[in-house]
């Protein structure tokens, strides 16, 4: 079975330098090492898994002070990759205004990138402000989906204040919700389980036709009741898999699905049907 994973980072310096705040919580989060690798390790790691990858860049400059874990950059892993690189989601830094609006141009107008990530928590700031309208219009308009990380984050879990970071910014309710609504051409992925919103996440997948959803981050074996429940019932044309990797070993989020007992017609839509369908792979 063709597995595609639609939410992997680059685990290399690049990515490490762009995340620098948030490394040492990260490592305390779940509980090992997190250091960078070469490409090419990288690269045999995916392949080694037999998984195929849609890669995340990552800006947000704005709030660290850190440079970004380029659009530039992860084409390149993508054109230097083809067999296990399908495409890269492009990172814009809402923040940077009219700079913000030419990098996303420049993201799918000249290097091709499928879409754009947004993590409203480490970005701070919500889908939802009316601040970033003209950001979303012109992603509307240039005709690609965009990915949005929901729920909790290992982005400053345990470090006093967590690290400034507010939980608020990736709650669903309102904010995806009113995104959904009013720009009904735009296809919404949530990003990971939604904890502890998995119910307002699940009420808002359901009733809008374009907003979908994947699983990455969590061991399957940890999802919400409600999520299990529905995987293969009424989400079960909806819901993508992601790894979230380096947070998570394709080895282990293989055996962890492979647990859950769902039916061989369900775990084709949750491991290529849906994507291929919905992002056009």
């Amino acid at each position: 079975m063709r597995r595609i994973d639609i939410h992997c980072h680059p685990n290399t310096v690049e990515w490490f330098t762009a995340i620098t705040p948030y490394v040492e919580a990260l490592r305390t989060y779940w509980h090992r090492p997190w250091a960078p690798l070469s490409e090419e390790e990288v690269i045999n790691d995916l392949r080694e898994a037999g998984v195929q990858v849609l890669m995340v860049a990552f800006d947000t400059e704005t709030v660290t002070g850190c440079p970004p874990c380029t659009n530039d950059y992860v084409a390149g892993l993508r054109d230097r990759n083809p067999d296990v690189v399908l495409n890269a989601w492009a990172s814009v830094d809402p923040w940077k205004g009219p700079q913000a609006l030419e990098e996303a141009e420049h993201a799918i107008a000249d290097l091709g990138l499928i879409g754009f990530h947004f993590h409203p928590i480490c970005g701070n700031f919500s889908v939802g402000d009316p601040k970033l309208r003209p950001l979303f219009e012109k992603i509307t308009a240039l005709g690609v989906p965009v990915l949005i990380d929901v729920g909790t984050t290992g982005m400053g879990a345990g470090a006093p204040g967590g690290l400034g970071r507010r939980l608020s910014m990736s709650r669903p309710m309102p904010a995806l919700d009113d995104l959904a609504a009013e720009f009904p051409q735009l296809k919404i992925i949530a990003a990971h389980p939604g904890w502890p919103w998995t119910d307002e996440l699940l009420m808002i997948c359901l009733h809008k036709g374009n907003v979908f959803w994947e699983t990455s981050g969590w061991g399957p074996e940890y999802f919400p009741e409600a999520l299990k429940h529905d995987i293969p019932r009424r989400l079960q044309d909806k819901v993508m898999f992601g790894s979230d990797y380096p947070s998570l070993t394709h080895t282990r989020l293989f055996d962890g699905w492979s647990r859950l007992g769902y039916s061989d017609t369900v775990m084709d839509k949750i491991f290529h049907a849906n994507a291929e369908r919905i992002l056009n792979l």
